[in-house]
This record gives structure tokens, sequence and C-alpha cells, in this order.
């Protein structure tokens, strides 16, 4: 019991610094895309940059709004980075002693119940502007969830397995992205729909919204979103390497793609987005699934 509490923690300490240096790496991909240079005061080429900025996040002080709901207020962003950082239980390693057999049943639970986090951040914070992000996120969200629900579905027909280490197994001799390349691309769109990643980061539309659900946190709370955020985006990225191919190395072409669409794409219209979501990716999810199934049965 005391080895497996150890390596837990252990493995959340690492993942909160992967998390750092992610940052690091988008900070420094977003500046080459710009054609400059990103940071490169702090030490050697900027490498202790989010060393940095993690000390004067929690060091600065943390103001909350006078009419803010105070208990929701403090809790939710901890929430928040607790449900992100419990995903990571479900890494696909072949060196752990156990590993859970219903695990993406697991990872569907969480990531449905992280949408009620977004939204107590935005509802406690008792601001119009982090009310109208929290409602741009939830909505967002839920539409997009219901579409990566199913095409977990296709690939978890496809190998008749609910634990990532099976999956991973099976897809090694036989990458599943091969069998319906379609699929692979809208999967891409939705996880970064469904982590409010550009070009579909309407929950934090700057020039409409300021900041978005997270406009009165500041110091550790807006830290502990921030890596809430980052933590998720890593985790679709682990993600997507074991359901498409396999390899967990995949998952760093994949975490690029998210800076590579943060700095290449405008954002998307909000209404586009939905009907985005409604009209084609969920018809075609359901149609694509539909075709399966039988298959799956007869052979």
């Amino acid at each position: 019991m005391t080895q497996h509490l150890i390596s837990t923690l252990i493995t959340y300490a690492l993942i909160l610094l992967g998390v750092a240096f992610f940052t690091l790496l988008e900070r420094k991909a977003l500046g080459y895309f710009q054609i400059r240079k990103g940071p490169n005061k702090v030490g050697i080429i900027g490498i202790p940059q989010p060393l940095a900025d993690a000390l004067k996040l929690f060091v600065k002080e943390w103001v909350m709004p006078l009419s803010s709901n105070y208990l929701p207020f403090i809790l939710t962003p901890t929430i928040m980075l607790i449900m992100a950082l419990s995903l990571w239980q479900l890494f696909p390693s072949y060196m752990l002693s156990s590993h859970m057999v219903l695990g993406m049943l697991l990872f569907l639970c969480i990531s449905s119940l992280a949408v009620y986090t977004t939204l107590m951040a935005g509802w406690s914070s008792n601001s119009k502007y982090a009310l109208l992000g929290a409602i741009r996120a939830m909505a967002q969200t839920i539409s997009y969830e219901v579409t990566m629900t199913l095409i977990i579905l296709f690939y978890l027909f496809l190998t008749m397995k609910l634990d990532l280490v099976s999956i991973r197994t099976i897809n090694t001799s036989m990458p599943t992205a091969s069998l319906f390349l379609p699929l692979s691309i809208m999967w891409i769109a939705v996880i970064l729909a469904e982590t409010n990643r550009a070009p579909f980061d309407f929950a934090e539309g700057e020039s409409e919204l300021v900041s978005g659900f997270n406009v009165e946190y500041g110091g550790a709370g807006f830290a502990f979103l921030f890596m809430a955020e980052y933590s998720n985006i890593l985790m679709m990225s682990l993600l997507t390497s074991c359901l498409l191919t396999g390899t967990l190395g995949f998952s760093i072409p994949i975490a690029v793609i998210f800076l590579w669409a943060r700095a290449t794409l405008p954002r998307y219209r909000y209404d586009l987005l939905m009907a985005m979501a409604w009209k084609s990716f969920l018809p075609m999810s359901l149609a694509i699934l539909l075709w399966l199934t039988p298959l799956v049965y007869l052979k």
C-alpha cells in the first residue's frame, strides 16, 4: 500500500514537471512560428523559465472578489487539478503491477465530470464574463463529448478491450488509425474542442470575455486551472497514441499539433463550432459505429 502511494505521488510530481516544461515548449514553438526567440532570459536559453513562472504564481497574492461564493471559488481549481491528475492512473505501462480492467470507463466518467468544475469556476466567480465563458465551455464540452465517446466506442469495438494496456498491445501489431483515416482526423478536431484549445478556445475568448471562466482567478488558483488544462492536453495526446497507433512516442507529435493549431488557425465561429458537432461529426460517427457493429459480431 505504501509503495503504491509513493509510486503515485512520484508519478504526479513528474506529470506536473512535464506540464511545466510543456508550457516552455509551447512558448518556444509559438516564438519560432512568429519568427522570434521565445523565453531566453532566465538561465540557459530560458530552460528554468517554467520554474520561475511557478514561483511567481504561487507566491503571488490570491485576490478574491467580494461578491464571489467563497468556498466553491476556493475549491474548484483544486478539484479540477485532482481530476486531471487522477486520469494518469490509466497510464498504459507494461511495468505496472496491476492495471485497471475498465480503465476507459473511468476515463469517460472523469472527463464527463470535468464540465461541472468549469461551470463551478465561472459561476462561483460571480462575474458575467466568467459565467459566459463557463456556459460556452460547458455547451462546447458536452457537444463534443458525445462524438468523442462514439469514436472511442469505435476503437473499443475493434479491440474488444477496455484497458489501455491491452489496447496498446493490440494496436502495436495493427494500428487502428490505418483502418479508417477520416475518423482519426475527426478525432484530432474533437480533442482540440474537448480541451478548449485553439481554434476552439471560446471559453477564453480574449476579445469578448477578457479571459473567460478563469478571469477572476490569480496566483495559486490560476496556476491550478492552468496545470489542469495542460495535464489534460498531455493525457489526450497519450490516449490518442494508444487508440490510434499503440506507440507512446506518437503522443509527442500529437501534443505538438495542439501548439501548431494555436499558432496557425484563427478562432472558429461559435455557431459553426456547434453546427459541426451536431450536424457533421455526430451523424458521421454514428454511421461509422452502426456500420462497424454488425461486422464485429459476424467475425
